[in-house]
């Protein structure tokens, strides 16, 4: 069985403005029972349940109620391994134990069952040991027999619980496979706690850890060394430490704001234009060893949703604008894996020759050579507008329509000193924010800090919140800074 792990994949989320909380709910004679701990993914590979009716079932992770629900094996059910649960009208799939606090990551598989249409399915979380819910993230639609992942937020300083509904109307049936939690430092156990009424929550502003997940939450536990309270916890090095500019989401029915989710970078994808809105991604000195070269294998994304434009090297051709790498190829040395998927045309846009082989060019050398003298970057990098002018003159699109043509390309670059403890790090004011907004066009200056800015001034001019995992008394104080262009 292979295994899916969302650490790989550096984080994280889909994530969204939660919906009011529903009634307050009895939780299930299971609830109280001590069940044995195990490790996630839930698999459904033990247990058994061949009917429709109400029942709990002893899972691997634990105890779950299933509702108008079953594990399937059957050839018409599309799974990982040799089982999947499976949901009919009304169906729910509900934990009648709590995952530890520090959950970060949720990730469900899913697709229809046989060749049945389309099913609506959405998640749910509880704090309180079952007793009430709230939906956590937005809607998802699993259509076709391929099994694909949909990646949520948690909750970084709570216990929790999963619900996972069928939401739509119809007789389709739903397939559900392999939930995985993650902590920043690996696979969660699951812990089983005896249902309980919840202490009075009390609001921590502080936590807040993606822009949309807003929600009060109890007062966090006491810091671990070097935490700042309130702040939840993050993994250093996380691709998306710094959080989730467009509150972008893994459904692929948001083809303008699609999470896309790599090992070496992560991007809020619009498809109906064919580039990146953003992309984010770390850098250290362990990806810049100059191990394996440049690949320059530009393809076409095979992990986009089927339905989306696949962009290929050939849209670009003839066009006068380069195929301008997001997260560059500097960036990803360390194997052959990590160089070669930034040639992936999901993470190209294009870009003027001059601005990307030249201005852009010296940025990204400047960041490398900064990471080489002993710091580490965080760097969020996008566009915005329509129409640049490359080396054949100004332009919208490209590929008859489907390419558009950004009027102009930002980056922003958090610069710390090597070290633990990032996020807090940052908080604490030990970080240098670097901000450029370029014109897309043939005849900007090479000189990178010729185009310095704020971050405030590209969120103006973006409508995005770049530092969506700071509190917004750290985002006030560094986001209106414009920088030197000089190290320090």
């Amino acid at each position: 069985m292979r295994f899916y792990t969302l650490l790989v994949l550096p984080a994280v989320l889909a994530c969204s403005q939660p919906s009011a909380e529903t009634q307050a709910t009895t939780a299930s004679p299971a609830a109280s029972r001590q069940a044995p701990a195990g490790a996630f993914p839930e698999t459904f590979e033990t247990g058994s349940k061949g009917a429709y009716e109400t029942a709990d079932v002893a899972l691997a992770t634990g105890p779950w109620l299933f509702t108008e629900g079953l594990i399937g094996s059957t050839e018409q059910d599309h799974k990982d391994g040799g089982h999947a649960a499976r949901l009919r009208t009304g169906g729910k799939l509900t934990m009648q134990f709590d995952a530890p606090a520090g959950v970060r990551k949720i990730s469900i598989l899913s697709a229809t069952y046989g060749n049945d249409g389309p099913s609506t399915w959405e998640l749910w979380v509880s704090r309180d040991h079952g007793r009430t819910w709230q939906r956590n993230g937005q809607p998802q639609t699993a259509s076709g027999p391929s099994l694909r992942p949909s990646v949520f937020a948690g909750l970084a300083n709570e216990p929790l619980r999963l619900e996972i509904r069928k939401t739509d109307a119809t007789k389709n049936r739903l397939n559900l496979d392999d939930i995985s939690l993650e902590t920043a430092s690996g696979t969660v156990a699951a812990t089983p706690v005896p249902s309980r009424p919840a202490a009075s929550p009390t609001p921590s502003p502080a936590d807040d850890y993606f822009k949309n997940r807003n929600n009060p939450a109890p007062a966090s536990p006491p810091a671990a060394p070097h935490q700042v309270p309130g702040v939840a916890a993050a993994s250093d090095n996380d691709n998306l430490l710094l959080g989730n500019p467009s509150g972008a989401t893994s459904d692929p029915g948001n083809p303008t704001n699609y999470l896309y989710i790599h090992p070496q970078y992560v991007t809020g994808y619009n498809a109906q234009r064919g580039i990146p809105v953003w992309t984010s991604w770390h850098v250290g000195r362990q990806d810049i060893t100059k191990n394996f070269p440049r690949q320059n294998d530009f393809r076409a994304d095979p992990g986009l949703p089927r339905q989306f434009y696949q962009v290929t090297p050939q849209s670009y051709a003839g066009s006068g604008f380069d195929k301008g790498h997001n997260c560059p190829s500097g960036d990803r040395t360390a194997t052959l894996d990590d160089n070669s998927a930034t040639f992936l045309m999901s993470n190209m846009v294009p870009q003027a020759p001059q601005n990307n082989q030249q201005t852009w060019a010296h940025l990204e050398e400047y960041t490398r050579a900064q990471v080489e003298n002993g710091q580490e970057a965080y760097v969020i990098m996008g566009s915005y507008g329509r129409g640049g002018t490359g080396k054949n003159g100004p332009a919208q699109t490209l590929d008859q329509g489907r390419v558009s043509v950004p009027a102009h390309i930002w980056k922003v670059v958090v610069f710390l000193p090597e070290g633990n403890n990032d996020l807090q790090r940052i908080i604490a004011g030990q970080a240098r924010v670097v901000a450029i907004d370029t014109p897309n066009d043939n005849s900007i200056s090479p000189q990178w800090n010729q185009y310095l800015t704020s971050v405030d001034a590209i969120e103006a001019a973006t409508g995005l919140d770049i530092m969506s995992a700071l509190p917004a008394a750290t985002q006030a104080q560094l986001q209106k800074v414009v920088d030197s262009g000089r190290a320090r």
